[in-house]
């Protein structure tokens, strides 16, 4: 499993990537080793404005579903689209083509009290 140093994560295994007050979030690898195929993202918060931990859409496995919450409060601005037909992706590159959503984030200071990536291996070993 990796977990790039370059990343903040979740202790509900999200991750997240800053670029000045953009942000780029998915499901680390972890999650869906443990979620198992993914076949359908459900995300319908465009355009919304939600807090820190807040529910922005589920992943639904062949075995569950799961919620998936905002790392840091910021407004969604994009879907992945790729997604839609191929939901797979986040199977086999959670940290490139599987993103799920970019957002504008509030206050980029707050990524600073998520996990950095050996928090997070600490976390799920």
């Amino acid at each position: 499993m990796s977990f790039p140093a370059n990343l903040k994560y979740t202790k509900d295994h999200e991750w997240i990537s800053l670029d000045g007050n953009t942000a780029t979030i998915g499901i680390t690898d972890f999650a869906q080793h443990e979620l198992g195929d993914i076949v359908y993202v459900d995300i319908s918060t465009t355009g919304k404005t939600l807090a820190a931990e807040e529910v922005f859409g589920t992943v639904e496995a062949v075995k569950t579903v799961s919620d998936l919450f905002l790392p840091v409060a910021g407004t969604i601005t994009e879907v992945n689209p790729a997604l839609e037909a191929n939901p797979e992706l986040v199977n086999s590159d959670p940290y490139g083509e599987g993103w799920m959503v970019k957002m504008t984030v509030e206050n980029p200071a707050t990524i600073d009290s998520l996990m950095d990536a050996a928090a997070y291996e600490s976390l799920v070993s």
